[in-house]
């Protein structure tokens, strides 16, 4: 290296060399990368008679680096990296003299590929699933002998599609099948329908990667030699669910099957990770960080996507919205479907839905008085049963098993503490006095999350030994049912009676006659990770095509309309306006449930991707230097607008803007939609307020007229004052993009260790 180096910097008359800039591509930050590989590229062209040499620590990696074909930049997937910092230095050598005429260095931070980087300590216990998990082939991952990091040895095996439309195992790599089924590629060629599947684990988790491949013609794929077949697109999938995803690798399954025939088909990879399926692992954060490695992984594996897709239902439109905000540049684009904000928002919404169900249930006179519609009113479901139904959505909080909950006809059993059977039973929590358990792990969102959210003490368990999540749960100032108190619906006796007895609950999820009171700090760091959506980090630069293909807002559904629209409202108050979130609605194969699995999307998935398709090939089409969200917006088609199909035999589209409501345009006539418990006492829409700021009672502030003695009960309800909702919440502040809580000291929010 010496014999070049002291040249560095030098300059000659025959060679003009630009500046160089050398950038890892296989990640998003120098800072965050794993596995101790990175893909890096050289920015700047090198001269006519110079030469690259590259090296890593010293080392020389200069084999490494070859001429990508698509533009004739240098590129190079090094390895070798050491865990923690490296250093690359890279000169362009004269090829007469082994002169260094130009120079430049990048700073590497490499993680093991079993993570964590950024999500903080790894959670405990953890059951892995290397060994159960079953592959396509029907055979399962070889896992590593008494590895507490549930490592396997990557598996790669072929499937192809045949001709009566399912996947079948390739076993003779060497010759294609006479069923094989046929596609065009993306040069409009003839192809055979075959799939290379790999699966290997990634920060714990077990990723999946899925592509178009010919093993009889496709070399072994690297970034520079891609299968010929894949479109050079990526679609990354995400699972559904919340409840039972804590302390396990993947005892439930992948929930986005990577084996995806709709995307396949059209020439995308698809990929996965157990720990992307929220019924595996209900935290975000964690969630993003599995996305990013195994993005990362991809990449090392077959290049660099031209764009990539994140998709989901439910748990996994959830999935697709907050990493696509907290992580920008990780996701270019979400199709998403029976869209929630964030599990943060349905539990706020499920608790004031479940202490409402509590009330209407008890015994108390006041509680007996209120009809069914005026439940409704002070609910804003359209029906009592799907405020029971949504109420039961707060077990994602619940550590009590087995806790005896209002019922309802038609409505499941309030589930809490939902456990999936890999956890034994002997490591979980429980605050039965006969035979507690206070140091066993807590089934909520809270403790799974509690990197972010923090912890502090049981008050329960008196030996100060165990610690639980703190919560984002506050009602302190809530006045249920203000709005229907306002228009008559309600008396002024059945309003203060129902506030004055609708309590809260305590750290384990029980009832109680006080308010809750959130922790200000599990709060603000619930903003500042993204756990609470909030639309102006990634997402403000994204299009989003957002479809609702489960409808029913009178049954026990859950899956409400005004939580996509809540999801929207908040892009559109980050930004300005929401004109890259696109809203379609309904259509005759619209199911009531997630229990139909015929229905949902059934005459809606190839119109979405299609048009979504469209969307994204234009956006990547601008080589423009303009801001990324101008180019979203300006390569919108024209044809893609909001709107709603009617319940014909052949879906029309019914072109308008989607609002919230029963009344007032052919959709919400179609599909009306119903409000939620909080927007009745005074939210808005955006419904990101997670503890309100608070002010003195005023008579004026309402419209109806109170006695004195009426005035003294209602300020003995409220004696801190009730929220004023035209304030931000308190701590609301904006996500901070790529967010840490450990190891990585990059943009370190929070060290629950501290």
């Amino acid at each position: 290296m010496a014999a070049f180096i002291s040249g560095c910097g030098s300059s000659t008359s025959e060679i003009a060399v630009p500046e160089m800039k050398l950038e890892v591509v296989s990640s998003t930050s120098a800072a965050l990368v794993s596995g101790g590989t990175a893909l890096l590229k050289l920015k700047s062209d090198l001269p006519t008679g110079t030469s690259l040499k590259v090296y890593l620590n010293n080392v020389d990696v200069s084999s490494a680096f070859k001429k990508d074909p698509s533009d004739g930049k240098q590129v190079g997937l090094v390895s070798g990296l050491a865990s923690g910092a490296n250093t690359v230095l890279a000169y362009a050598v004269q090829d007469d003299n082994a002169t260094a005429v130009k120079s430049t260095s990048l700073d590497l931070t490499n993680y093991p590929i079993t993570g964590p980087i950024f999500s903080g300590p790894q959670m405990t216990p953890f059951i892995c699933a290397t060994g159960t998990l079953s592959l396509p082939d029907g055979t399962k991952l070889v896992a590593t002998a008494n590895d507490p990091n549930c490592s396997a040895s990557t598996n790669v095996q072929y499937q192809y599609r045949t001709t009566g439309n399912v996947f079948k195992t390739l076993t003779d790599t060497k010759t294609i099948p006479a069923d094989v089924k046929t596609i065009q590629n993306a040069a409009g060629a003839s192809v055979p329908y075959v799939v290379r599947v790999e699966t290997t684990t990634i920060n714990r988790g077990i990723a999946q990667i899925t592509i178009l491949f010919d093993p009889t013609t496709d070399v072994e794929p690297t970034p520079l030699t891609p299968p010929k077949n894949w479109n050079k697109r990526l679609v990354y999938g995400h699972g559904t669910g919340c409840v039972g995803g804590w302390y396990h690798q993947g005892a439930a399954g992948f929930g986005y099957n990577p084996m995806n025939d709709a995307w396949l088909s059209r020439g995308y990879a698809v990929a996965n990770n157990t720990l992307n399926h929220p019924s595996n692992a209900c935290n975000n954060v964690l969630s993003g960080e599995a996305a990013a490695m195994t993005k990362e992984y991809f990449i090392k594996r077959f290049g660099v996507p031209v764009f990539t897709i994140s998709t989901g239902t439910s748990g996994g439109a959830i999935a697709s919205l907050q990493l696509g905000d907290m992580y920008p540049g990780l996701f270019d684009g979400a199709l998403i479907d029976a869209t929630f904000p964030d599990v943060i928002t349905i539990a706020q919404s499920g608790a004031d839905g479940h202490l409402l169900s509590n009330y209407f249930a008890s015994n108390l006179a006041s509680a007996v008085s209120f009809t069914a519609v005026q439940k409704s009113a002070v609910s804003g479901y359209l029906a009592e049963i799907t405020l029971v139904a949504n109420g039961n959505q707060m077990g994602r909080t619940d550590p009590v098993q087995g806790r005896v909950a209002p019922t309802f006809p038609g409505v499941g059993n309030y589930a809490s503490a939902v456990w999936n059977a890999a956890v034994p039973a002997a490591l979980r929590y429980d605050a039965n006095p006969a035979a507690p358990n206070f140091l066993g792990a807590r089934p909520t969102m809270f403790d799974i999350g509690v990197n972010v959210y923090g912890k502090g003490p049981n008050p329960l368990d008196s030996s100060g030994k165990s610690t639980i999540g703190l919560r984002t749960y506050d009602n302190v100032g809530v006045q249920y049912g203000l709005s229907a108190l306002n228009s008559g619906a309600i008396t002024v006796t059945q309003f203060l009676d129902m506030n004055a007895s609708v309590g809260g609950f305590d750290t384990d999820a029980n009832p109680v006659s006080a308010r809750s009171v959130g922790d200000a700090g599990a709060i603000l760091r619930a903003n500042q990770s993204g756990l609470l959506l909030n639309g102006g980090g990634g997402l403000s630069a994204i299009p989003i095509l957002d479809v609702s293909n489960i409808y029913a807002e009178d049954t026990s559904n859950y899956h409400m309309q005004w939580e996509h629209f809540s999801a929207r409202e908040r892009v559109l108050q980050a930004n300005g306006n929401a004109d890259n979130y696109i809203m379609w609605r309904g259509g005759p194969g619209t199911a009531p449930t997630l229990a139909n699995p015929a229905a949902p999307i059934a005459a809606l998935s190839v119109n979405s991707i299609a048009a979504f398709e469209k969307w994204m090939e234009a956006i990547a089409s601008d080589k423009s230097a303009d801001p990324q969200r101008t180019k979203v917006l300006r390569n919108k088609p024209a044809d893609l607008t909001e709107g709603c199909f009617d319940k014909s035999a052949v879906p029309k589209f019914i072109s308008e803007k989607q609002t919230m409501g029963t009344t007032g345009s052919q959709c919400n006539l179609l599909w009306p939609s119903g409000r939620f418990p909080r927007m009745e006492a005074g939210v808005g829409l955006a419904s990101n307020n997670l503890k309100c700021e608070l002010k003195p009672i005023a008579a004026a502030d309402y419209k109806v007229t109170f006695t004195a003695a009426e005035m003294a009960r209602l300020a003995s309800t409220f004696p801190s004052g009730v929220c004023d909702f035209s304030k931000p919440g308190v701590n609301f502040t904006k996500v901070v993009p790529w967010a840490s809580f450990g190891p990585s000291k990059v943009n370190l929010v929070f060290d629950v260790t501290k």
